[in-house]
C-alpha cells in the first residue's frame, strides 16, 4: 500500500504540473465571466417570461370581469321578465365565473412579486458581474507583470524551472478560488423558477358538496335582494314563489 500511495502522489504531482503549463490564466478568467454573462441573460429571460405569464393572466382576469357583468346583467332582465328559473342559472355561472376570476387575481400577484424578485436579483448580479469583470482585468494585467517579472529572473539568475513551477501553481491555486467563488455568488443570487399552486387539482366528494352548498347560499341570498329590489317599499311580494 506504501508503494502504491507513493505512486498515485507523483502521478497526481505529474498531472497538476502539465496541467499549470496548459492552463492560460486570462482564458480562465474571460471563460468565468463569459459564464456570468450566461447566468445574467438567463435571469433576464426569466424576468421576460413571468412578465409575459402574467400578462396573459391580466388579459384574460378581464374577460372574466365583462363575462361576470354580462351574468349579472342576464339575471337581472331574466328576474324583470319573471323567469326566476333563468335568473338562478345566471346567477350560479356568475358564481363560478368570480372564482375563476380570483384564481387569476391570485396567479397575478403572485407573478408579480416573481418578477419584483427577478427583478431584484438580476440588479445584484449585474453589478456582481460588472465588479468580476473589473476585477479579473486587474489580475491578468498582475498575472502578466508577474509572469514577465518571472521569466526575466529566470533568465538573468539562471533558476531553474522549480521555483517557476511553484508560483504558478499557487497562482493557478488562486484563480480557481476566486473563479469558484464568483460562480457560488453567482448561483447564490441567481433565483430559481418559482412553482405556483396547482390550481387544476380535483376536490374530494366532500369538499365538493360544502362548495355546491356555499354557492347555493350566495345565489338564493343575491336572488332575494333582487327581489326586494325590484319590489319596491310598497309592492306585494306575491313575486317570491315564481308563480
Amino acid at each position: 500500500m506504501g508503494l502504491l500511495s507513493r505512486m498515485a502522489t507523483v502521478i497526481k504531482a505529474k498531472v497538476s504540473e502539465l496541467l499549470g503549463h496548459v492552463e492560460d490564466p486570462h482564458q480562465m478568467l474571460d471563460y468565468s465571466y463569459e459564464k456570468q454573462l450566461e447566468l445574467l441573460q438567463q435571469v433576464k429571460r426569466g424576468i421576460v417570461e413571468v412578465v409575459t405569464s402574467r400578462r396573459r393572466l391580466e388579459l384574460q382576469a378581464g374577460k372574466q370581469r365583462e363575462n361576470v357583468a354580462k351574468l349579472e346583467e342576464q339575471a337581472r332582465r331574466a328576474l324583470a321578465a319573471g323567469r326566476e328559473d333563468l335568473t338562478r342559472v345566471a346567477l350560479e355561472r356568475k358564481q363560478v365565473a368570480l372564482g375563476q376570476l380570483q384564481d387569476l387575481e391570485t396567479q397575478i400577484a403572485g407573478l408579480e412579486q416573481e418578477h419584483q424578485r427577478l427583478t431584484q436579483a438580476e440588479s445584484r448580479l449585474a453589478a456582481k458581474v460588472e465588479s468580476f469583470r473589473t476585477h479579473k482585468e486587474v489580475v491578468k494585467a498582475r498575472y502578466s507583470a508577474a509572469e514577465a517579472q518571472v521569466r526575466i529572473g529566470e533568465a538573468v539568475t539562471g533558476l531553474s524551472e522549480e521555483f517557476a513551477d511553484v508560483t504558478m501553481a499557487v497562482q493557478r491555486a488562486e484563480e480557481k478560488t476566486e473563479h469558484l467563488q464568483a460562480r457560488a455568488a453567482a448561483i447564490d443570487e441567481l433565483v430559481a423558477e418559482g412553482s405556483l399552486e396547482d390550481f387544476t387539482g380535483r376536490t374530494d366528494v366532500i369538499e365538493q358538496e360544502l362548495q355546491h352548498t356555499a354557492l347555493k347560499q350566495n345565489v338564493d341570498a343575491e336572488l332575494e335582494a333582487m327581489k326586494r329590489q325590484l319590489q319596491g317599499p310598497g309592492q306585494p311580494k306575491a313575486l317570491g314563489d315564481g308563480r
